[in-house]
């Protein structure tokens, strides 16, 4: 027998969906106010296969973290290229040809999500970053007001998601500090006039 749908599942459920322009990048040695556009962490796991008779069984694999794509602003100040080539000659110096200490180059960063009044509802943990490929972009003679840009691909060792009842636990289980209370006094707020938004 044919299935009909009841009249609420025909109706669509209400949410607040999160939106490409509300997060904050942070990178340790970039400000964030640099950062244009990025992407998040994915990831890829492999394929172990075993052969059984006629058919075939698969099983996961390894799994890693692919590269995170940045696009940044590059000011005249502060210098977003030599914020980058800081970064870059911790790995390696060019001009005395050295490598440098993973202890150095590897960085973490954050990403965090907003919601429409700016609290924190995702948050990205990303450890030991470092720039795999810098590109600046190319200078053209003939572009009117183009805006010049730096392109970083991240490799990194491993990403932790927290979602926002996570990031809530992590506040009430740690001795309450002045930026912990003022956290808390925010939320409570937010949850108590959550319409309360426009100036009389």
């Amino acid at each position: 027998m044919a299935e009909t749908l009841s009249v609420t599942d025909m109706l669509p459920t209400k949410f607040e969906p999160l939106q490409k322009r509300r997060f904050v990048f942070a990178i340790e040695g970039i400000d964030s106010f640099l950062v244009k556009s990025g992407k998040r962490p994915s990831t890829s796991t492999s394929t172990i296969e075993v052969p059984w008779i006629n058919s075939t069984r698969y099983l996961a694999g390894k799994t890693k973290f692919e590269t995170i794509d940045v696009s940044l602003h590059d000011p005249i100040a502060p210098s977003g290229a030599q914020q980058v080539m800081e970064w870059v000659r911790s790995c390696f110096e060019s001009v005395s040809g050295r490598g440098g200490y993973a202890d150095f180059y590897k960085r973490d960063i954050q990403i965090k999500m907003l919601d429409p009044v700016g609290t924190v509802v995702q948050l990205w943990d990303i450890k030991g970053a470092f720039v795999e490929k810098a590109t600046f972009s190319d200078l053209d003679y003939s572009s009117d007001g183009d805006m010049t840009e730096i392109q970083l691909t991240l490799k990194y060792d491993n990403a932790v998601l927290q979602y926002w009842s996570e990031i809530l636990n992590l506040h009430f289980n740690k001795p309450l500090n002045h930026k912990r209370l003022i956290f808390l006094y925010i939320l409570i707020i937010h949850i108590l006039f959550p319409y309360n938004t426009k100036h009389e």
